[in-house]
């Protein structure tokens, strides 16, 4: 009896060893010395073998990683030594290990992602806006506290069952995708859902609905605290009327960890790991499908909307491989006219397709020292065979290249003139004579150094898709993928200017800085990135550099397309065919 109860305890000690676990914290605070802090993370990190990512600013620390429990608490005993995270709530959770490979890395927990960003959750739609003052922050309550307001304002009913106290409000402050499966509801206090794609749309909201605010008891939550610290800053910086909110500390995760019958909360708590969410005990199901209408809150199959890209719920039965689906948001919005389908067996022949359905209109943007009239006949192959799906539009770039030569005398006879979208700070335009002497060999990384006239590009761009427009899409070869990208980057800003659906990328490199603070996967653009998946193939951009583009879009609307060649473009079977199916989705 006493040997196998020996045996049982160091079972049971070697399986708390190798137990899996999730660690979330944030702390705002000032940091003085962020090189340092990311020495931290790397050498704690990497050393424990936790994975996740981590996102550091001057105001703080957001940090999601996972790994072995044993290693996320020697962690956690590492960040206390810091004084900085004093005070701070390190959320440890036990759960399996990541199963579904698709989930975790969408979820970015299958590498470790460490960067130093301008905030730590993207509260501003665009620079600016000016950050609240996290000081000024609301209240913290803590999940009893909590609790305690919204019992309170349950037992102050009248006869009729009605609430007497109508100036308690509870405010989510999460998104849409994450409230469909999973919120606090009480029947005598109003609870308003802003029905939001992203975060960075809640200021906004907060804006078209101070008035629902304004002199009432705020009670705010979110998954794990940190959204409420800004936006609960943010609408008290609205001054007089708003001085009352609270938020609710540690989230809803802190709040079922004391009540795991789930009190007010019904539903399951959205989780940004590859839990997907956390229920209580009670284990109801809220959400519904989208098709169907049936009780159904499962994420794992990681159903969109084809049009913004947001999560939806697509139960079992009404699951179809290939179908596209369009969420409530775009359907509200009158953005529901989609094909049926992906499947270009359901789309128009290019035999008699071209009389069925409009061309898509792409804008084509070339290379570097290339022009529109060179890409336009390097691309003939390729414009021939989406004749019936797409129309090619090529455009020259606004800042035009000095001629350069590296033999003893200057070429004779005329030339087609050059141009960039991008040039470097030693920039010279053109000079009378029209040839000049190459410096120096060509340099493959010279597009590194070309990181200037973006803002003049972008002017060009506005006028070309005023005066040539409309275009469905962009599509952009080396350079030209570049500046595309950054354009991506800023297509929010850029809405009745520079409207476009999608971005074909062909050769592709992070134009830095235009979009040194974007973050992986934080573009939502529909992107098809097309590269050549051997390195040094491509003797012009390396294969890395297009890999590093197409970690920034969003994985959910990113195609990529890896080829056997060069600085190319592929027209042959199954390359041309991959780009046709990509397309049709915008047809």
């Amino acid at each position: 009896m006493g040997t196998s109860s020996c045996g049982d305890d160091e079972k049971q000690r070697i399986e708390d060893k190798e137990q899996y676990g999730v660690l979330l914290y944030y702390k705002y605070t000032s940091v003085p010395d962020l090189n340092e802090l990311v020495s931290f993370y790397e050498s704690s990190c990497n050393s424990l073998g936790l994975l996740g990512r981590v996102r550091l600013s001057p105001k703080g620390v957001n940090v999601t990683v996972g790994g072995k429990l044993t290693a996320l608490e020697e962690h956690i005993a590492a960040a206390k030594l810091n004084c900085l995270f004093e005070g701070t709530d390190f959320k440890l959770a036990s759960c399996h290990h990541p199963l579904n490979d698709k989930v975790a890395e969408e979820c970015g927990f299958t590498s470790l992602s460490i960067r130093v960003v301008e905030e730590l959750v993207t509260f501003s739609p665009s620079p600016p806006l000016k950050p609240p003052e996290i000081s000024n922050a609301g209240k913290h309550l803590s999940a009893a506290e909590f609790h305690s307001v919204l019992q309170s304002a349950t037992e102050h009913l009248d006869g009729d069952g009605k609430s007497e106290n109508k100036d308690l409000v509870l405010l989510d402050a999460r998104n849409l995708y994450e409230t469909r499966i999973g919120k606090f509801e009480s029947e005598n206090v109003e609870t308003l859902d802003p029905e939001i794609r992203q975060y960075s749309d809640l200021p906004t909201w907060i804006d078209q609905n101070a008035e629902k605010l304004k002199g009432k008891n705020v009670l705010m939550y979110c998954t794990g605290g940190i959204r409420c610290e800004m936006a609960s800053a943010y609408i008290r910086s609205k001054g007089a009327g708003f001085e009352n909110t609270f938020q609710l500390y540690g989230g809803i995760q802190r709040y079922l960890e004391q009540f795991p019958s789930g009190g007010f909360f019904k539903g399951k708590n959205f989780v940004f790991d590859h839990r997907i969410s956390v229920g209580s005990s009670k284990e109801d199901i809220i959400g519904s499908c989208l098709l169907c209408n049936n009780t159904f809150d499962d994420y794992s199959p990681r159903c969109r909307c084809k049009l913004c890209r947001m999560l939806v719920l697509v139960c079992n039965h009404c699951r179809v491989k290939g179908d596209i689906y369009v969420c409530e948001l775009c359907r509200k919005h009158g953005k529901s006219e989609v094909p049926l389908s992906l499947d270009p067996s359901n789309q128009p022949s290019e035999s008699n397709g071209d009389n069925i359905r409009r061309k898509l209109r792409i804008l084509c943007l070339h290379g570097f020292r290339q022009n529109a009239s060179s890409f336009k006949g390097r691309t003939g192959s390729l414009a021939k065979k989406l004749k019936n799906i797409a129309e090619l539009v090529f455009i020259d770039a606004p800042h035009e290249l000095q001629f350069i030569y590296q033999t003893a005398t200057p070429p004779s006879g005329a030339c087609n003139k050059k141009f960039a979208w991008l040039v470097s700070s030693d920039f010279d335009k053109p000079n009378e004579t029209g040839w000049t002497v190459a410096q120096c060999q060509f340099d493959p990384l010279q597009y590194q150094t070309q990181t200037e006239g973006f803002d003049i590009s972008l002017t060009y761009l506005k006028t070309a898709f005023a005066e040539k427009g409309p275009f469905d899409g962009i599509l952009g070869f080396s350079q030209g993928a570049a500046m595309a990208a950054a354009v991506c980057g800023k297509q929010e800003q850029l809405v009745g200017e520079i409207d476009f659906r999608f971005c074909v990328l062909c050769s592709g490199f992070t134009p830095w800085p235009l979009l040194e603070k974007k973050e992986k996967g934080s573009i939502k653009c529909p992107s098809l990135h097309i590269f050549g998946s051997q390195a040094g193939k491509d003797r012009q951009i390396v294969t890395q550099a297009s890999s590093d583009l197409a970690g920034l879009f969003d994985d959910g609307c990113a195609t990529i397309i890896e080829h056997d060649f060069g600085h190319i473009i592929p027209t042959k079977s199954p390359y041309i065919d991959e780009i046709k199916a990509f397309l049709y989705q915008f047809i």
